[in-house]
């Protein structure tokens, strides 16, 4: 049982200039201890100096402020490299991480010098990059040319003292089970435009064999420039590594617990499928059944959520020991204190669609019977079983408790909190707390025989919070249901009572959000049961800014940043005033140790 396996963040030294007081800082992750934490998004973090994407110095700082309020907590949406879609629920790699939100000045990483920051700068328009939302292609490429200046500075310094970047050397021979494969797809990218559609490539270069047969058919030169490639893109990981685990240890001494996130599934242009596609169904594709709470998505509404995740093969992956899904918790729990599994469900079972969601829109109109004329006769269903009946039940607690329990052994002292909304089979939580790992709570969700769960009935070992990032923030709520003429009226009218109900706010016509309403249901989810209560960022500061609406492409997706750099939200007079509210909430309930 992982409730006797808490995680003591050591303890660390701070020094307070003004009076030379040694503090101790720790954070005991048991859920015996109440916590509190925040979510963000690290792109949509600010700072003055940033380079249009919140980074790791964007983090550190927000890790200054979060301390300061009395978070134990920051979470993190995934932080693995994106693809074009720019989703880090999409990643092109379940390992490597995103080089666009290194912090990257001069010294850092330290082969980047002032000259070259600057001649890569010198044409770059900063005051617009950092306006408004995330421009993402314009960021990375920006990063990209200052990564590859640092690099080729970093190889003639080993060309001259290889013994110089023995690190490198380490770092490459520790991670090689990923990182081979992944920069190898990397420069095959870079030979195909850049695009991550392996199967748009060209065609001697569609599958790992064929591609490397290719390479071994070339000149010299062409391989020695292919491999000077390959070696750029594990330089970049080793500079990410070595950033991240410099803030892990920097959250430590501030007393602060990074928990990060895990999606269930993985691209299907990702460097893991192309190098492993054995291990993976290609023809189908995961997703969720319909839900009617999205009432902005048609299609999710009636035929579910297409994530166009390929499917598991997991009768291959246990002939190696589950040695993929091993290896992405053993770069995950390099940086992470915790982390959050989103769609733990599909450990269980998961819905799939005979399509791929580019075809969404073919599908969208047609009744069952005209969709199953267009796929030979298979429609959207459960795999590897649906829940009908209870040998179908036990089969997939069964299997779906075999493939966490090789997550948790991983996982070792780093905690693992599991995603279970949506539509949830009724051995799913109980077998979740069987193996210790922390469900989440929606107090507008947690609704029985019409009745809104008191937080005080809350299972200790869960989490609880208004809004993940797929949610619209409360203000928003607020403001849908004051507009008479907007279609999710009666929805948010409907969110907002239960939340009232859960916080005790007696509703009326009088009642002002900031003043009334914000209060007290912040102090509700921290007065609760759970073990962690986290609140989105947006919800903390009282926005209505989204970062995500499921089902759509849009480009406000993924790129939304805050109003505020760090810096401004800790001067602001307003916020401040707020913050303190937070505190003397989280003292009352106990959430600060």
């Amino acid at each position: 049982m992982r409730l006797d396996l808490p995680l003591v963040i050591r303890t660390s030294t701070l020094f307070r200039h003004s009076s030379l007081v040694i503090r101790h800082f720790f954070v005991n992750l048991s859920p015996d201890q109440k916590i509190a934490g925040v979510l963000t998004p690290l792109f949509a973090l600010r700072t003055e100096t940033d380079l249009g994407i919140g980074d790791l110095e964007a983090l550190r700082q927000f890790i200054d402020w979060a301390a300061a309020i009395g978070f134990r907590i920051v979470q993190l949406l995934p932080i693995n490299e994106m693809g074009g879609d720019h989703s880090p629920y999409n990643a092109i790699s379940a390992v490597a991480l995103e080089p666009a939100t290194l912090h990257l000045a001069p010294g850092s990483p330290e082969d980047l010098s002032r000259e070259d920051f600057d001649d890569v700068l010198a044409e770059t328009d900063l005051a617009t990059l950092r306006k408004g939302a995330v421009k993402h292609d314009r960021v990375r490429d920006l990063k990209m040319a200052l990564l590859g200046k640092a690099f080729a500075t970093f190889s003639r310094r080993r060309q001259k003292d290889p013994g110089s970047t023995a690190a490198f050397d380490a770092f490459c021979e520790s991670e090689k089970a990923w990182l081979a494969d992944y920069a190898f797809f990397r420069a095959l990218m870079e030979e195909n435009g850049n695009r991550e559609q392996w199967d748009h490539w060209r065609e001697e270069h569609r599958d790992a064999d064929s591609a490397r047969g290719w390479l071994a058919a070339q000149t010299a030169e062409v391989q020695r420039r292919f491999s000077d490639r390959e070696s750029f893109f594990q330089y970049v990981q080793w500079v990410a590594f070595d950033q991240w685990t410099e803030v892990k240890s920097y959250a430590e001494q501030r007393g602060v617990a990074l928990m990060g996130d895990i999606p269930f599934g993985v691209n299907y242009y990702s460097a893991d499928v192309y190098a492993r596609r054995d291990e993976f169904a290609l023809n189908w594709s995961g997703g969720a059944p319909p839900e009617p709470y999205f009432k902005d998505d048609k299609f999710t509404q009636k035929w579910g959520q297409n994530w166009g995740i390929p499917l598991y093969r997991w009768d291959v992956m246990r002939t190696r020991n589950l040695a993929w899904w091993r290896q992405r918790v053993r770069g995950v729990r390099k940086i992470f204190h915790a982390f959050r599994i989103d769609h733990v469900l599909g450990f269980y079972r998961i819905y799939a669609f005979p399509w791929r969601p580019d075809r969404n829109a073919e599908f969208l109109p047609l009744s069952w019977d005209e969709m199953r004329e267009r796929t030979g006769g298979a429609g959207p269903q459960f795999s590897p079983r649906d829940d009908s009946g209870w040998e179908n039940c036990e089969a997939n607690r069964r299997e779906g408790e075999e493939y966490l329990r090789a997550v948790l052994e991983e996982s070792g002292e780093t905690r693992v909190v599991g995603e279970d909304l949506g539509t949830v089979p009724d051995y799913v939580r109980p077998s979740l707390h069987s193996l210790g790992v922390a469900g989440f709570k929606i107090p507008q969700w947690e609704v029985k025989h019409g009745q809104v769960t008191p937080g005080e009935e809350y299972e200790r070992l869960s989490v609880t919070t208004y809004a993940t990032h797929d949610h619209k923030p409360i203000r928003a709520l607020w403001e849908e249901a004051q507009d008479a003429e907007a279609a999710t009226q009666t929805q948010a009218r409907e969110d907002l009572l239960k939340i009232a109900r859960f916080a005790g706010v007696e509703p009326r016509e009088e009642l002002d959000y900031l003043r009334d309403y914000y209060p007290a249901i912040i102090g509700a989810l921290f007065r609760s049961n759970a073990w962690m209560a986290i609140v989105m960022v947006t919800d903390l500061l009282g926005r209505k800014d989204r970062f995500n609406v499921p089902g759509t492409a849009a480009n406000s997706n993924w790129s939304r940043r805050m109003q505020k750099t760090v810096a401004d939200l800790e001067a602001s007079p307003t916020i401040r005033k707020r913050m303190n509210l937070i505190r003397e909430l989280l003292e009352k309930t106990e959430r600060i140790s």
